[in-house]
């Protein structure tokens, strides 16, 4: 499993056999998954920096990281809809 699934992993370990087989399938979706690991990733570094500037970027990365979640989330939850549906 790769760092980017992995994160998606630890947000919602609920949904974790979906997320790895939508991340199997779908390039896209593995992409996103990266790019939130990234973004958490990243605001974990900011969040240690004290200064004003660090301040800025951890609350730019905060929401970068749970608009990713929230795509992620609707990715899923579609997905989970289209399978109750049997499409």
């Amino acid at each position: 499993m790769d760092k980017g699934v992995a994160s998606a992993v630890r947000r919602f370990p609920a949904w974790s056999l979906e997320i790895c087989r939508l991340a199997l399938a779908d390039a896209g979706f593995r992409s996103l998954c990266d790019d939130f690991g990234d973004a958490e990733d990243a605001l974990t570094r900011w969040r240690q920096i004290p200064a004003a500037d660090g301040d800025v970027r951890t609350t730019e990365y905060a929401t970068l990281v749970e608009e990713l979640a929230d795509e992620i989330a609707g990715i899923v939850l579609l997905r989970r809809e289209a399978h109750a549906d049997g499409t």
